[in-house]
């Protein structure tokens, strides 16, 4: 249980005394009441408003009833003093001990510090990368992978169980132009000179070998064969070779899916038709007309029935056809299906999509909503585009690519770490400029720098402390003063963050919480450059020095168990 969590119970506790008493009525809704720590420090350390939600239904006055409440919390040994501020907010300054034994709580729980078990082992299905299965990872991909990762375990830290799942585009036309593309370096393998690369092909250079290795397995039997004798065997072939690709360009950044879903086996399987057949028999899907183009109607335009789904019963504005006039199913017939199936193996889904497809966004959830009857919780998270610059000019392409830059090379240069940092600095569907000059500069306006470089402080104190002789086999925490205390109050938020990043599904709110710790850490440090008896090493008072590096190594736990949400390694030096 942590601070928060047991000032919550503390507060409920409270709150059964005043019903008891008959000071308020039972069965009030406690849902919106919270414990946090006040906007301004200067009012405590925690802050609850259960006085202004609970007051109205209650028939009270909010002041009159946080009076009442303050009293009974006033009551904790916990406790040093207790406020009403306003109409009835109440702030609560916690005994100095009280932080102390917080600090204690940190070291003590090491990697468990901030878990929680908010997420009730709730199965969260967490869908991200899926790119199409058409060459390897590019820039483009990489913020919604990291993202997604990062997110899949922020939510196990939180104590959900995750699915982390990939879905391969494989069933759409830009596979069948993959197959072909494949094809031109099959022939070119076989020595056929096959010029520059046709307009609507892929031109990269990444399915040279895919060529040569068919080359070697079928030798000229397709050369000059139809297109209809190996289509399917080639882009088979592509698909795999290309999830190789992707696999291995995802492990740079230290991701790894549980779970690679195929849109061909699925479609093969039948599961479009289950889930249409589930709808209809349901009365939400029906055969009908779409509406004319809006303005002016393309003379070619005519009006064809097809399979529609209801989707304005669930805030669309207007419903949507599963399958076109040739009876292919439609992208979003086919993404339908998709979600069907994820259902059936988890409590919540969450899509992690790219924001040129933010124009979907209400039909799947419509649909995801019919699908489970509203008992499946849902959200997509957009993600937006990167912006690659070197010393603020915009990064040439790729030649390897064809016309992007890939995943691996940026890794490459910079280092997975700074890439997973950068990725979750700012919120996901925010705009984000990545300069490879800036994101390994060596300055305070540089995050992955900064809380890099707070962790390796830390870890050097460890080191001079050992050097300077001293040994803590027993650490008196009394030794710390208010100052020093102030980091543990903020360390102490760590798990409340968890649990409200994990409640928004917002993993970037680690990142800015780690900039917050590490600065406050910083500037503790920087302290003892004008006064020596604010250093952390002090080489003739053992005792002090063994207190704050306590401090210290517990602030560097937290970071740690930040980072590790994060992707992120914590480095010992730099």
């Amino acid at each position: 249980m942590t601070l928060y969590t047991r000032f919550a119970a503390h507060l409920d506790a409270a709150l059964d005394t005043l019903v008891a008493s008959g000071d308020l009525p039972a069965g009030l809704d406690r849902a919106a009441v919270t414990v946090e720590p006040p906007r301004d420090v200067t009012h405590g350390d925690l802050a609850t408003n259960a006085a202004m939600v609970l007051a109205k239904p209650a028939a009270t006055n909010p002041r009159a009833l946080a009076e009442k409440i303050a009293a009974e919390l006033g009551k904790l040994e916990e406790v040093e003093t207790v406020s009403v501020a306003g109409p009835g907010f109440i702030n609560l300054a916690l005994t100095e001990d009280t932080w102390r034994a917080e600090l204690s709580a940190i070291r003590d729980e090491g990697e468990d510090y901030g878990k929680s078990a908010r997420g009730k082992g709730v199965t969260v299905n967490v869908e991200y990368v899926s790119a199409n299965p058409t060459g390897p990872m590019h820039m483009g991909h990489c913020r919604g992978a990291v993202v997604g990762d990062a997110l899949a375990s922020l939510l196990e830290f939180a104590g959900h169980k995750v699915i982390r799942e990939y879905y391969v585009n494989d069933a759409g036309g830009q596979v069948d132009v993959l197959a072909r593309s494949v094809h031109l370096r099959y022939r070119e393998a076989l020595g056929v000179d096959v010029g520059e690369i046709p307009e609507g092909l892929y031109p990269g250079d990444y399915l040279v070998p895919v060529g040569q290795a068919l080359a070697q397995e079928f030798g000229n039997i397709y050369a000059d064969a139809p297109e209809a004798e190996w289509l399917a065997l080639f882009r088979k072939s592509a698909v795999a070779s290309m999830l190789v690709l992707i696999k291995a360009d995802l492990a740079l950044l230290g991701i790894h899916h549980d779970l690679f879903s195929s849109e061909a086996e699925l479609q093969a399987a039948g599961k479009p038709e289950a889930a249409e057949a589930d709808l209809r028999a349901r009365d939400l899907i029906y055969d009908g007309v779409l509406e004319a183009p809006k303005g002016e109607t393309p003379e070619d335009w005519e009006p064809v029935v097809l399979p529609l789904f209801r989707s304005t019963r669930f805030g669309d504005d207007q419903d949507r056809p599963i399958r076109k006039s040739s009876g292919e199913w439609t992208y979003f017939g086919a993404d339908l299906a998709y979600h069907y199936q994820k259902a059936q193996s988890a409590d919540a889904l969450i899509d992690i999509w790219g924001a040129d497809h933010a124009g979907t966004v209400k039909r799947i959830v419509a649909a995801v909503q019919a699908l489970t009857g509203g008992k499946t919780r849902f959200d997509v998270k957009l993600v937006q585009m990167v912006r690659l610059l070197r010393a603020g000019e915009p990064v040439k392409m790729s030649k390897r690519s064809g016309n992007f830059v890939t995943l691996a090379e940026v890794v490459n240069e910079v280092g997975k770490d700074v890439v997973r940092f950068t990725m979750l600095t700012r919120k996901s569907d925010a705009q984000m400029d990545f300069d490879f000059a800036k994101v390994v500069e060596a300055s305070k306006d540089n995050p992955v720098f900064y809380v890099q470089y707070a962790h390796a402080r830390i870890a050097s104190l460890g080191r001079k402390v050992a050097e300077a002789g001293i040994t803590c086999s027993t650490v008196d925490l009394s030794q710390l003063d208010t100052q020093e205390l102030a980091l543990v109050k903020l360390a102490a938020q760590f798990p409340r963050i968890v649990d409200t990043a994990a409640a928004a599904r917002e993993p970037h709110r680690i990142a800015f919480y780690l900039y917050d710790l590490a600065a406050s850490l910083h500037a503790a440090w920087n302290m003892g450059k004008d006064d020596a008896g604010r250093r952390f090493l002090i080489a003739d008072n053992a005792e002090l020095t063994c207190a704050r590096l306590f401090l210290a190594e517990a602030i560097g736990q937290v970071i740690r168990n930040g980072l590790s949400i994060m992707g992120v390694q914590a480095v010992q030096e730099m």
